[in-house]
């Protein structure tokens, strides 16, 4: 059994994909294995890992026949992924030399299900480190401690999910696989579902994973209705929550990420597709009418005036600015 699996969703990356295979290629190790998943990438981004993987040892190739999305990727890796231990890289980012070594070690170590790590995020040649918001580091926590409180920034805030590693456990009978019907806000939903079921984690400082921002083939530069996909990621929180022994602990969080995440795309409304942005509102509202009253209510006393100004006009039916 590899020590570790290293998931690698590909589509359409043929600006970057050499770099990120030859950062996986600094990192290789006997024990490691790296499962490349083509999602039906129409430009040459096929021919880039075919190439690359017939040099290297431990790089197994899975292909979609039809375009399936980032979820469905990842799963497709995790379902062939044997290594005592799974980490995930977007097809347009990269490794510092060195760095997954460090990441199994570093897990090895504290024993704990699953860790974090801070990332270094590139924009053009600018680099700036990204910290998991966490109250330690190098200590193992209970992953539940780093869901609240409501008005903090914690860890499920963090969902980069490529910025962390896995034990093999977590995914086993099926366990936490990427929701396939979100083209966007899977790795939200998928992050608070991690706290919700491991018992043990911890933070990171290491700086070897390095997430290119700003690409435009990127789905967080997209301007149609994949967009809207956090309002059914959160109701499926929401749901979940309602079930569990902490939901009084836990809900006043969900429904304040919520309601930020609405703010958020109302205030940029006017970027996207007329026919999105008129979807957006319309749903937006609907979502803030299913929330829990009560919670609602005290995360809209809370929050700052201005948020919550648009997020009452919203709720009533008049025009948000």
């Amino acid at each position: 059994m590899p020590r570790l699996s290293v998931v690698v969703p590909l589509h359409n990356v043929e600006a970057f994909a050499e770099s990120t295979l030859r950062s996986l290629a600094n990192n290789a190790d006997p024990d490691f294995e790296f499962l490349l998943v083509d999602d039906c990438s129409t430009d040459s981004t096929p021919w880039v890992i075919d190439r690359w993987a017939e040099k290297h040892r431990g790089a197994r190739v899975i292909r979609h026949e039809k375009n399936m999305g980032i979820a469905q990727a990842r799963n497709s890796g995790i379902d062939a992924a044997s290594g005592e231990f799974i980490t995930f890289l977007d097809g347009d980012d990269w490794y510092g030399p060195g760095h997954l070594a460090e990441l199994v070690c570093a897990m090895e170590e504290l024993g704990c299900d699953f860790a974090r790590t801070d990332h270094v995020q590139a924009t053009g040649t600018e680099r700036v480190i990204r910290r998991p918001p966490a109250p330690v580091r190098g200590i193992v926590m209970d992953p539940r401690d780093g869901i609240a409180p409501a008005d903090t920034e914690t860890m499920v805030d963090y969902p980069f999910v490529w910025a962390g590693i896995y034990r093999r456990h977590l995914f086993d009978d099926g366990g936490m696989r990427f929701a396939t019907e979100l083209r966007t806000a899977e790795d939200r939903l998928w992050t608070w579902h991690l706290h919700l079921k491991a018992r043990t984690c911890a933070s990171l400082g290491l700086h070897g994973v390095f997430y290119r921002r700003g690409v435009a083939t990127s789905l967080t530069q997209i301007r149609d209705s994949r967009q809207l996909d956090f309002i059914p990621a959160y109701d499926a929180l929401l749901k979940d929550l309602l079930k569990d022994p902490e939901a009084e602990r836990f809900l006043p969080k969900a429904v304040r990420t919520y309601c930020a995440m609405i703010a958020f795309h109302i205030d940029k409304a006017n970027e996207y597709e007329p026919s999105t942005a008129r979807r957006l509102r319309r749903e937006a509202r609907a979502a803030l009418h299913r929330m829990p009253e009560h919670t609602l209510e005290e995360t809209l006393r809370t929050i700052d005036s201005a948020r919550s100004r648009l997020l009452n006009r919203l709720r009533d039916g008049r025009k948000a600015a």
